[in-house]
Parts: C-alpha cells; structure tokens; sequence
C-alpha cells in the first residue's frame, strides 16, 4: 500500500487531469450548441426557418433530456467499480459521438436519415456526459481537504468554460482562415473533427491517474453489499437530500446558467440580430472573463459557507434577467429599442384563428391571415402585442400610426398562399421599415463594451451558483452511494432545466409575441429553488466525506 500512495498522482495532477478531461467533454458538447444556425440549415432544410431553427435548439436540447439515463447508468457503475474506469468510458463514448457527427451527411445528401443520425449522435454524447460531471467532481472533491474542497473542485466547474472557449476559438479562427462562405458549407465540421486529437489527449492524462482515496478506503473496509439506486432514492435518509440538491440547487443551475450563456447568444443572434461573428466575439469575451469566477466562488464558499454564495448567484439572477435584457436591445440594436417604443406593433384578430407558431414536422400550412401576418413578425424578431378582434375578421397589423392588412388564405391552393405569404410579409417589412425597425444590427451603433458589461452581470450570477456546486452536492451524500445520488439531481436540472430553456424560451416567445417573455422560463424555476434552498439545504460546508453516513 505504502508503495502504491507514494506512486499516487499529486493533488495538482489530480486536478488538471479531471479538469482537462472534463473541459474536452463540454468542448463537445458547446460545438453543437455554437453552430446551431448553421446545423439547421444542413440538417433541416424542408421546413420553415422558425421550425428549423426551433428544430436545431430542440436537437442540441435532447442531448440534455437523455443525461440522467447517462446519470443512472454510470453513477450505479461508478459507486460499483470506481471512479476512474467510469469517467475513462464516458470520455471515449463523448468523443467518438462528436467525430462522427462532423462526417454525418446532411438532409440534401440522404434526406431524412441526416436528422435521425444526427440525433442519434447527440443521444450518446448527452449519454456520456450524464455520467462525467459527477465523476470528475467527486474524484477531485474525494482527494481534496476539507478547508480547500470548494476552491478544488471549482476548478472542475470552470471547465465548463474552458470547453466553451475552446470551442468557440475554434470555430472563430476556422471561419476567418475558411471565409464565412466555406465555413457554411462544410468548414463547420471542422471543430467536430478535431475533437479526434483533443480526445487522444485527454485519455492520455487520465491514464495516469490511481483510484479515489474515500473509495480505495470504503472498499478496504468492506461492508455489506451496496446497492446504489435503493440506497441514493429509497431511502428516506440520501432520497431527501436528492430532493433538496434537485430543487434546491439544479433546477436554479439549469435555469441560470443556460439563460447566462445560450439564450443570451440566441437572443442577440436571433431577436437582436446581431452579426454572427459579433456575437462569437462577445461570448468569448464573457466566457474568459467569467473562467477565474468560478474558482474564486468556490474558493468564497471555503470562507463563508456553499449556501450563501449560492442564494447570491440565484437572487442577483432574479433580479437581473428583465431589466439586463431590455438594456441588452438598447445596447446591441439600439435602432430596434427606438422602434419599440415609437412605433409599438399590435396584431389585431379574431383569436381563434391564431395558432402557436410551431410545427415539429413542417406540415401544417398555418394559412389564416392571424397565422401568416404573426409569423412574418416572429421570422423579423419582431415583439408585438395582441389585441382581440370581432370573429371571422381578417387579421390587421398596426406599426405605429400605420396599418396592414393581412390577407386570409385558408382554402388557397400552395402557389396561391405561397403569394399571399410573400405579399403580405413585403408589406409589413416595408412598413417596418418606415417606422425604423431595423432588418439587422448596425455595428457601428453597437456598444460592445456596454454589451459585454450587461452579459458580465449574467454571468456573475450563474458562476456565483455554480462554483460551490460541486463541493456542495458531493457533501450531501455518503461514499457509497455519491456519484449516483449527486449525479442524477445535477443531470436532470442542468439536462431538462436548461437544456430545453433556449427552445422553450424561444417557443415562448413565438406564442407570445413578446420578444422578453421567454424569460419568465429561467425566472419561475429559480424562484422555486431560492425558496426551497432557504427552507431546507442544509450548510455542508467543512464536513467529513467519510463520515456523512453516521
């Protein structure tokens, strides 16, 4: 034994390996969620732009949706075999799924299979990443001491941002040595591909490392037989504090920390209409920026406790979504600030000939004059509001003091509501135009630091949440059942929670017409878990691993 501790990796080692491995498995992941424009262009070209672009943000949330199988599968087979070998298949899994799907043939090469592959290949990469967090947080936090767990394991929660600057300076410096043109085409793959090398890498380092202390002891001492998902759900001992970690701490993280990062990047790329590339640079400005925070939040939890730096991260949140997003449109497109407030946009109809802007298939022809003139205002990133008309009446549009009609296009046949679409969309942007609605951002009218500053506040909340969350969750349970127990609750708020938050905040938006409700999504959710966290989480802070059972 006493030769084996002497061979046993550093604590500098055993963190840089569970950090690099970690941070290459959400380099994955981002990639997807980085390119989701494009990859709805590719892989979901017979439907609407709308559709198609909801499409693509439902394909990168599914990745999420299926973590907490992932969660189940590898927490029981790690709390059963070890930590090392578990988190070893799950980086192996993560990145074969991503090299494939920069070789998977697009919707105009084989048609429909394109979507069925390409789903497939985020089911195994959602698959493998449910099982990686709570591996590697638990590794490190396991070999830690008790006074530095959360500074420790805070550097497990910045890979998450190292992931994203990976994948975000890939795909920024292969778009400007391709041209935006190729990069279109095909260049996207690229940052698929060179996942193959980052992979090779990261099993190289995590090769070197040994079993976790608090395991090697546990099973040194034997015991009776465990049973990981009786014990971690069926149990009311470990079963509430699953509860408490779920609603108390993930469904805030899922909410936060996805509204901080992906719905402010679809807000401004797709509502704000700001360039593309804009959009990368200021992302990738926040995402470096924000890299230190979440060591220094875990370092603060060490000092003053998990659970107070959290409730921060999670009130500032609260406090900060509506008012930053408001001042986020005066600062990005200041033109269509102007706009909305001198020239507000009403749709005047019957409501029953209204439907929710969303078709999964593609196939329904949403052919009343409510339908066409709403989906010409929600494909411009338009807010409006809605006001009731007598039934049967055909749909108006007020912008400002101007009015267009809409036309009614129920019984036409697919040219003719095709023209009828085209008509009525050339006029409502003509007169968009005269009221000053911008068809995109103006870069010279951009305050890029102002807008770097709104999205740094952000930010601050959702590192401030998610710093000490990985000293907190490993904290709650015992050794013998951890990664199951901690790995299901932080899978199903950060896979369900904020996996779904940019589809279904946009979805929300589209039904409602108002470019700002879809944050009511992030707002509900961490209003319940402040509660919650108030009432029932207990401070974890300085405990004993080994000891939490008795």
């Amino acid at each position: 034994m006493a030769e084996a501790e002497k061979k046993a990796p550093g604590l500098k080692t055993v963190v840089g390996a569970s950090a690099a491995g970690t941070a290459f498995e959400w380099y994955d992941f981002f990639i997807f969620g980085s390119l989701t424009t494009i990859i709805a262009k590719h892989f979901y070209a017979d439907v609407g732009e709308a559709t198609a672009y909801i499409l693509a943000l439902l394909t990168f949330g599914v990745g999420f949706v299926v973590r907490p199988l992932g969660a189940l599968v590898f927490g029981w087979y790690g709390d059963k075999t070890g930590r090392k070998t578990t988190f070893l298949v799950t980086i192996i899994l993560m990145g074969l799924a991503t090299v494939a799907i920069g070789l998977l043939p697009d919707y105009g090469q084989i048609g429909i299979a394109a979507p069925i592959l390409l789903l497939t290949m985020r089911v195994l990469q959602g698959f493998a990443l449910g099982g990686e967090y709570g591996g590697a947080a638990i590794y490190v936090a396991e070999h830690a001491p008790p006074k530095a767990r959360g500074f420790l394991t805070g550097w497990i929660q910045t890979t998450a941002a190292f992931g994203l600057i990976g994948a975000l300076s890939v795909i920024l410096i292969t778009r400007q040595i391709l041209g935006v043109e190729a990069f279109d085409a095909w260049g996207w793959r690229i940052p698929f591909l060179v996942s193959a090398l980052l992979l090779a890498i990261s099993l190289w380092i995590r090769l070197k490392l040994n079993e976790s202390p608090a395991y090697r002891r546990m099973e040194e001492e034997g015991g009776e037989r465990r049973a990981p998902y009786k014990e971690a759900f069926l149990t009311w001992r470990n079963g509430r504090f699953v509860l408490i970690a779920l609603f108390g701490i993930m469904i805030a993280q899922g909410a936060v920390w996805y509204c901080g990062y992906f719905y402010t990047r679809f807000f401004m790329e797709r509502v704000l209409k700001v360039d593309v590339a804009t959009v990368d640079q200021l992302v990738l400005a926040v995402t470096v920026a924000s890299a230190g925070l979440y060591v220094f939040f875990g370092w603060l939890s060490d000092k003053v406790g998990r659970k107070p730096v959290m409730l921060f991260g999670m009130i500032l949140a609260l406090v900060a979504f509506f008012p930053g997003f408001h001042a986020l449109t005066r600062a990005a497109n200041p033109a269509l600030a102007e706009a909305q407030a001198s020239a507000p946009v009403t749709v005047v109809a019957d409501p029953a000939a209204c439907s929710v802007q969303f078709d999964p298939v593609g196939k329904t022809a949403f052919a009343s004059s409510c339908d066409i003139a709403k989906s010409v205002l929600s494909n411009a990133g338009v807010s409006y509001s809605n006001i009731a008309a007598e039934p049967g009446s055909v749909a108006l549009v007020r912008i400002g003091a101007a009015e267009v009609a809409s036309v009614e296009g129920a019984g036409l046949d697919a040219a003719g509501l095709k023209a009828a679409r085209a008509d009525v969309e050339t006029r409502i942007k003509a007169a968009l135009t005269d009221a000053g609605y911008p068809s995109k951002a103006d870069p010279a009218r951009l305050n890029f630091w102002l807008t770097f500053g709104i999205l740094m506040i952000f930010i601050v909340a959702a590192t401030a949440l998610y710093g000490p969350q990985a000293a907190a969750l490993v904290e709650l349970f015992p050794t013998r059942v951890r990664y199951t127990a901690m790995s299901l609750p932080y899978n199903i708020g950060t896979g369900w929670i904020g996996g779904l938050l940019p589809a279904a905040s946009f979805a929300l938006v589209a039904w409602s017409g108002n470019i700002y409700f879809g944050l009511w999504y992030s707002i509900v959710f961490t209003a319940v878990a402040v509660a919650v966290s108030l009432i029932w989480l207990p401070e974890t802070k300085d405990r004993d691993l080994d000891a939490i059972e008795t």
